[in-house]
Parts: C-alpha cells; structure tokens; sequence
C-alpha cells in the first residue's frame, strides 16, 4: 500500500472513530432527588421507578433534540438537611447534569434555593404551600423551579362540604360534631392539620384533641387513642403521612375502635400501607391533590407502563416524577440545547399540556400547578378491599362510599 493511501485510510479511521465517539457523548444527565431510607423509602423507590420508566422510554424512541438521557440518582437518605444538601451537591458537580427532578427531598423544600442559584431546571412534587412560600415572594428569582402539583389549600377545607354532602345524601350519618386530630411535627403534616382545625371550629366542630408528635417513626399510637376513646369522636384525622406509622395507628385503633370515621393523609395512596395492612384498611378515607385521575386515558396508559416494567400499581409520587421527566424532554426538544437552562426553565413554565394528573398549567406567581375540577382537582378516595375507590368529585369518581365496617349506622 502507498504510503499517501495508508496515511488516508488511518485517517478516515481517525474520523470515523472520532464521529462515534461524538455522537457517543450526546448524553445529558437528568438527576433524581429521592428518600431511599426509612419511612419514606417506598415513595423514594417509586420516584427513582418514575424517572427511570420516563428515561427509558425516551432513549428507547431515539432521545431528544439529538440528545439521550442518562439518570442519576441522589438520596436524601432521611431527608434531613445535611442529607438533601449534600445528595443537591453531588448531583449538581456534575458538569453533564442539566435537570433534577423529584417527588420530594424533604419537607421544606429548602433546596429550592440551592436549585436557582444554579439556574438548575427543578421539577418537585410534594409540599406545595413550602414550595409557595419560597417563590411567592419573589418568583422571578425562581426562573428554572416549577412544582407539578398544585397549591394544598383545599386539604384544609375541602374535607368539610364532602362530610356535608355524605350526610345530605344519607350515606353517612355521625354520631356527633367532634374531631380529634393528631400530626406529626413537620411542614407538610403540621401545616395541613392546624388548617383542618381551623376549618372544623369555623364549621362548629369541637376539637377534642390537636396532638402533635415528633416526626420520625412512631410505633405506640395509644396515648393518643386512649384519650380518643374517652371522647368517642365521629371523626379522627392523623395527618402524618408515612405509611408505617398510618398502618400502625390504625391497627391500634382496630383493637378498640370507637365509633369514628378513621381519615389519614396521602398514606394509604402509597402502596405500602395497603401491604402493611390488608384487609385492615377497608373503610379508612383520605384525599389527595395532584393524584392521578382514574378515568383519565393518560393515567391508564402510564400505570399500565409501570405494571409492566415493574410489577406494581404506583401510588402518586411514581408517575408525578414520570412526568417531571417528560415535561423536561418537551422543553429540551424545543429549546435544542440542555445547557439553555434558563430557556428551558421558561418552556416548562409555559407548558398547557394533559398528564395523568389533570391539565397542566403554571401559577406564575407562585410556580406551582393550577387547582380547579378541570384542572389538578383534589379527590377524596376510600379503601375497600385492597383497592382505593374515588367517591369525591361526582365526575372522577369510580365508586360509591360505604359506611366502614367498624362504624354503627
């Protein structure tokens, strides 16, 4: 071979190689910010399930904007603040990182600030009225930062004119006007139930008990059951969210129950709980804003997806993160550059798009998801029989509610 041909195909080699390797390196990293220990494991492992089905989903149909996605996991571990900060840190000393998406890191939501002094695009889930509180003030400081969820007002109200409405219809009938309540002591939980208190005194409520305890994990429920009995409330709400010590409270009140309708925030929507208890939870009511829609073709195209991949039905923080991650790829496909963070930031800001949880719009004054019935309504569900039926609102419900076993009618 002449030296001039050698030197041409070595070349072109060089070039090939080097085009290869190019277009190997289109990669741009998504993290995801997740719980992974603790009481909050399960939802953190639902969140990381989310990210990863979107992931796949889009590298398998090509990437976008000529880019594939690679996801990188962050724990939070127990969501305190040494842990959020560092799994933040970590995650965005990444030069290939352009986005993190999450559920919730923790319950403050204080990396929010980190989130903006990075210009990072942050995509978060859960506690709205933290979320708000950061933002309100100054939203044009928050540029890359947008919650998909919307504000958690009507966890505080809305839980009345529902109660009004079972007993109108006769579907429910209390035995009186009294409430115990009892949270534990963190933004999302405290925030909820000193506005459920306030809520049922206005409606002429007597509020028997208001009981706050330290979050973590608890496993003695009975000092507060003991004085609930002695009360025989119609109503106990627990606003702790963790789906270890809900299945714990209400096994203990199982063991004596009173005659008392048995509320728990967003616990039992986890799936966790209904594995924790069985057939134990038939009758226990909750709520949730933001939650995927049943009737909604978009939710049963994105459950289907999680079935398949990995064998469970989600609970809500799963396929919000699913979708954090596509509203990501619909901004990076019309901006072009994942680098353009503050660009991408603006595209998911103007998003009008149908999800599993109701049509997405933004707040911009506060960042978050719009609230209305046509919008990210909040749904009331009950638990029967292993499954979590939607009695509230009329036009999203699948069932009917039914007095819980343990109550006499």
């Amino acid at each position: 071979m002449k030296l001039s041909s050698l030197w041409t195909s070595v070349a072109f080699a060089a070039l090939v190689a080097a085009t290869s390797a190019h277009a190997a390196d289109k990669i741009t990293k998504i993290g995801v910010l997740a719980p992974l220990a603790g009481g909050s494991a399960a939802d953190g492992n639902e969140m990381v399930d989310g990210a990863k089905l979107a992931v796949d989903e889009i590298n398998a149909a090509g990437g976008v904007a000529g880019y594939k996605l690679q996801l990188v996991v962050g724990d939070t571990q127990n969501m305190s603040v040494d842990s959020v900060t560092s799994a933040v840190q970590r995650l965005t000393g990444d030069r290939e990182l352009n986005a993190i998406v999450t559920g919730y890191a923790d319950y403050s939501n204080f990396e929010i600030e980190l989130m903006a002094e990075q210009e990072m695009p942050y995509l978060l889930y859960g506690s709205t009225d933290a979320t708000r509180a950061i933002i309100a003030p100054r939203p044009d400081k928050f540029p890359t930062v947008w919650s998909l969820n919307a504000s958690y007002d009507a966890y505080k109200t809305a839980m009345i004119p529902v109660l009004h409405g079972l007993e109108k219809s006769g579907k429910l009938k209390l035995p009186n006007k009294k409430v115990a309540l009892i949270s534990t002591d963190n933004p999302y939980s405290k925030g909820i139930m000193n506005g459920l208190k306030k809520s049922f005194e206005e409606d002429g409520w007597t509020v028997t008990s208001a009981d706050l305890l330290p979050t973590g994990e608890i496993g003695d429920w009975r000092t507060f059951l003991v004085q609930v009995r002695r009360d025989n409330p119609a109503l106990i709400i627990n606003t702790d969210s963790r789906p270890d010590n809900a299945a714990k409270f209400l096994t203990q009140f199982l063991e004596q129950p009173t005659n008392s309708l048995i509320f728990i925030q967003y616990a039992p929507h986890i799936p966790e709980f209904l594995k924790l208890t069985g057939e134990k939870a038939t009758g226990v009511i909750y709520d949730l804003i933001g939650g995927t829609l049943p009737k909604n073709p978009r939710t049963a195209e994105v459950e289907q997806k999680f079935k398949a991949k990995f064998g469970y039905e989600p609970g809500s923080s799963g396929p919000a993160v699913y979708e954090e991650v596509m509203l990501y790829a619909d901004a990076l496909k019309k901006v072009g550059d994942p680098k353009n963070r503050l660009a991408i930031g603006k595209a998911i800001g103007e998003a009008n798009k149908p999800t599993a949880e109701g049509m997405l719009s933004f707040d911009p004054k506060t960042h978050l998801a719009i609230q209305s019935d046509d919008g990210f309504p909040i749904q009331f569900y009950q638990v029967w029989d292993g499954r979590r039926i939607v009695f509230s609102p009329q036009q999203h419900a699948t069932g009917e509610f039914r007095v819980p076993p343990w109550m006499k009618q």
